[in-house]
């Protein structure tokens, strides 16, 4: 099951506002029964539990998304020995960067 925030970002996302704050834009409370919206602050309307619920397969996708992300990046390692990388065998660094990106697909 997705987290509300990410349910949040995907309405918001359908209804071209592309980012969302969540500490001025929207404020979320849990205060032991489940997270709910507790202020509203975008131009476009609050959605209902229903229109969120509906967001739940594209908060889904970019939750796992996000989690191949950062495999990928401690994968990648250090931007400087990359660096360092390509310039002694680029081929073998696409090569590796290649292999990252193959076990660990996004969906």
């Amino acid at each position: 099951m997705a987290q509300l925030l990410n349910k949040i970002k995907e309405y918001a996302k359908a209804n071209g506002v592309p980012n969302v704050d969540f500490l001025q834009d929207v404020l979320l409370q849990d205060d032991g029964q489940g997270a709910y919206i507790k202020e509203w602050n975008l131009a476009i309307a609050q959605p209902t539990e229903a229109q969120l619920n509906s967001y739940e397969a594209a908060a889904n996708t970019a939750e796992a998304n996000a989690t191949v992300d950062a495999t990928r990046k401690a994968a990648y390692g250090d931007i400087g020995e990359q660096l360092d990388e390509i310039y002694h065998d680029m081929d073998a660094w696409r090569t590796r960067i290649q292999q990252i990106k193959t076990d660990n697909p996004k969906s």
